[in-house]
């Protein structure tokens, strides 16, 4: 008896699923997303362009998009520095300058030259 209870469980579940999508798709609301949505698609396939390439356009009008601004501290992330040490080889990659590695190179080379090994 239990799959028979299973069978009417799903089959109930289906009828308000369907109920629930025919009161969405009466939904004034969606329908004009929809619409929106399916301009923006013919757009970006007569323009041969990706989502992507939209929100690259998108964002030189609002930087906030690309994730130029953090949302939570309200400043632009700072740019990857990169520092190849020219004696061992070795490549550090930074966004600040209060480095462990870079600061055990400056109190060893002198920070003029470690600065001098920025990529």
């Amino acid at each position: 008896m239990a799959k028979i209870n299973v069978y009417y469980q799903k089959k109930q579940l289906i009828e308000q699923l369907a109920k629930e999508l025919q009161q969405l798709e009466q939904d004034t609301a969606l329908k004009s997303e929809l619409e929106f949505e399916e301009k923006v698609r013919a757009l970006m396939d007569e323009y041969n362009k990706t989502p992507r390439d939209v929100l690259q356009i998108l964002g030189t009008i609002d930087s906030s998009l690309l994730g130029g601004k953090s949302a939570e501290t309200g400043r632009a992330k700072r740019p990857e520095k990169v520092y190849k040490n020219p004696h061992t080889g070795e490549v550090v990659k930074t966004r600040g300058g209060n480095h462990k590695t870079l600061n055990e190179w400056r109190e060893k080379y002198g920070k003029e030259a470690v600065q001098s090994w920025q990529e």
